[in-house]
């Protein structure tokens, strides 16, 4: 897999840069806030960073977050039998509970299990996100050791009234709409917003997986979502946002001498809301004062009845103070508050704690020269401070083209399972831990824009299952090396986007000593291009990975793939669209999860509206 495509593909992301000299610019640079908790350009930002806004989402036809977030370098994922069911996703090699995941600047995801469920968030509802690679616990704390992904809803600021909608349908009998209206008027702005989706499903378990049902296990999603906001004449800012995900999810079962019941299903909800407040007391002083809770329920029934309920609850409080020092030179300041509390039918031997944070950054440049210190300590109720820092320095050497290097540490506090469940769970678990390295090359010629990176992290006291223990214990440490290309260009008309992923995640000391760590490939390339002909466009996007292994033992071998998307639109006017695409287009037939099966090849059509 690795010497018949991905190495081809590497030279040819060199060829496209040097056939790509005479290209037209590409669009405007976007701007993110996550990788400071302040605004800045992509190229400012000292971090490796993608940027994924709405205009990209609906040209890709994306029906799902994970289809979208495979395609972002050093992103590797594990689905359990494709849409809607259990996805973990990887970053930089590290844990699927190492990544921090913020809703509109709300931390979210299970405090049972540590992980953020991407599989029922509505794409549809989405309005941009923001991918930083690399540790962030100096500005977040806990869980940000292979980086940071922040999904922010829908928001329009047209003038007026703008009601979009969209309906869709396609194979497995899969079915989907969403429709919504936002408007402004003065100082005044919102954004509402509903989906739905249905499909049929495939069989997740093979047919040759003994015991287990012959059929299609389904997905339904209903989701809403409410963004607003004012200004006052005075300058204080006040917005709102609210995001609820329903679902229910079918799963193969085997009988009652198994792990499993016939008819297993799941209903879950994701929800989160939160309020901000933004004013200035003086001229060069900005304070950010937000709170909101996130909430993760699952609701699980097998054999037509009640099997188990989990319901996890996060309460977060946020003060930031930004405060301009002189041109280029910010200092910010804050302080974060955070109540994790636990619920449901498992009795865990403690069902709540607490975690403040205090943080300080200071962002300063002087001619070619850009910096970004920051510092942070948080209190755990359960185990003690932890203090964490990060060091970052650019450098210019030209308009175009910026060298970059980062130090950072970081730390994961362990979930409630690993502490708690019950005939589990091991309470003398400390944190895990982590140090990085990273030095980045990025440029943004008249062509288009590139980005290299190559970082090292060290995770100490990673959390495993010990045999000798039966329970979760301190037993490994983890080092990931890797160097990740990107590449967008302009050639022949066509609109070209790509980037390979080369790392080595393996586990150090003890008895895998070694080992690649389970389920993430080692190689990872993606290839996106576009081209518009009047009314029409056409695209298409190449996903492959190399083989990986289910298990840290690395018995258990998962075969490399590569999936063919093609996608193509009409546009009948300025307000209305016609789009359709296949996916796996060469009906290949893999695994990202050991005995789960992956969809082959669909078709789906969609109609779209968005008024003027």
């Amino acid at each position: 897999m690795s010497k018949a495509l991905l190495a081809p593909a590497a030279i040819m992301l060199c060829g496209v840069s040097s056939l790509s000299l005479a290209a037209e610019p590409l669009s405007v640079e976007p701007l993110l806030v996550t990788a400071s908790r302040t605004v800045q350009t992509a190229s400012e930002s000292l971090a490796a960073v993608t940027v994924i806004d709405r205009e990209e989402i609906e040209r890709k036809q994306a029906a799902s977050l994970p289809e979208l977030l495979r395609s972002v370098p050093g992103v590797s994922l594990a689905n359990n039998g494709g849409p809607g069911k259990s996805t973990s996703l990887f970053l930089r090699g590290s844990e699927s509970d190492h990544v921090l995941v913020l809703i509109d600047g709300i931390k979210v995801g299970s405090a049972t299990s540590g992980s953020a469920a991407f599989q029922d968030l509505p794409v549809e509802l989405i309005e941009r996100i923001e991918i930083v690679r690399g540790p962030r616990s100096s500005l977040y704390g806990s869980e940000a050791i292979g980086g940071v992904i922040q999904i922010f809803t829908r928001k329009d600021g047209g003038a007026g009234l703008r009601p979009f909608l969209s309906v869709g349908s396609g194979s497995h009998a899969s079915h989907s709409g969403s429709a919504g209206l936002s408007g402004r008027a003065g100082f005044s702005w919102f954004n509402l917003g509903v989906s739905a989706s249905d499909s049929d499903g495939i069989n997740v378990k093979p047919r040759s997986a003994s015991g287990y049902e012959d059929d299609r296990d389904g997905y339904r999603n209903l989701s809403a979502s409410l963004r607003a906001g004012h200004r006052f004449a005075n300058g204080l800012e006040l917005d709102g946002n609210f995001l609820q995900a329903k679902s229910h999810n079918d799963y193969d079962g085997v009988n009652r001498r198994r792990s499993a019941g016939f008819g297993a299903n799941a209903d879950g909800v994701q929800k989160v809301a939160g309020l901000r407040a933004r004013f200035a007391p003086l001229e060069p002083w900005q304070v950010t004062l937000q709170g909101g809770r996130s909430e993760d329920k699952s609701d699980a029934d097998q054999d037509g009845a009640f099997y188990s309920r989990f319901d996890t609850r996060r309460d977060s409080l946020s003060w930031q103070n930004d405060v301009t020092l002189a041109e280029d030179h910010t200092l910010v300041l804050g302080v974060d508050h955070q109540h994790d509390e636990v619920n449901g039918s498992t009795a865990y031997a403690e069902d709540s704690r607490d975690n403040d944070g205090y943080f300080a950054q200071y962002l300063g440049g002087s001619g070619r020269h850009d910096w970004q210190l920051a510092l942070r300590r948080d209190d755990n109720q359960q185990f003690g401070d932890h203090e964490t820092g990060s060091l970052a320095w650019g450098y210019a050497l030209s308009d175009s083209l910026r060298a970059y290097a980062s130090y950072g540490t970081a730390f994961k506090a362990p979930t409630f399972n690993e502490l708690y469940y019950p005939g589990y769970g091991n309470p003398e678990l400390d944190a895990e831990t982590s140090r990085s390295l990273e030095l980045g090359l990025q440029g943004r010629p008249g062509w288009g824009h590139w980005q290299l990176a190559a970082f090292r992290t060290l995770i100490d006291d990673l959390i495993a299952y010990d045999a000798s223990l039966e329970a979760p214990n301190n037993v490994d440490q983890a080092r990931i090396r890797g160097v990740e290309a990107s590449l967008g260009s302009q050639w022949l008309g066509w609109d070209w986007n790509a980037n390979l992923t080369l790392q080595e995640p393996e586990s150090r000391g003890g008895s895998h000593d070694g080992n690649e760590l389970a389920r993430r490939a080692k190689q990872m390339l993606n290839l996106d291009i576009d081209r518009a002909i009047g009314r029409f466009s056409v695209g298409a996007s190449l996903h492959a990975e190399d083989q990986r292994y289910d298990d840290l033992a690395n018995q258990s071998e998962l075969s490399g793939y590569a999936s063919l998307d093609l996608r193509g639109e009409y546009c009948l006017d300025d307000e209305w669209r016609l789009q359709a695409r296949v996916t796996n287009l060469l009906d290949a037939d893999y695994q990202t999860a050991a005995g789960y099966n992956q969809p082959g090849q669909a078709v789906y059509f969609t109609v779209r509206y968005q008024a003027l």
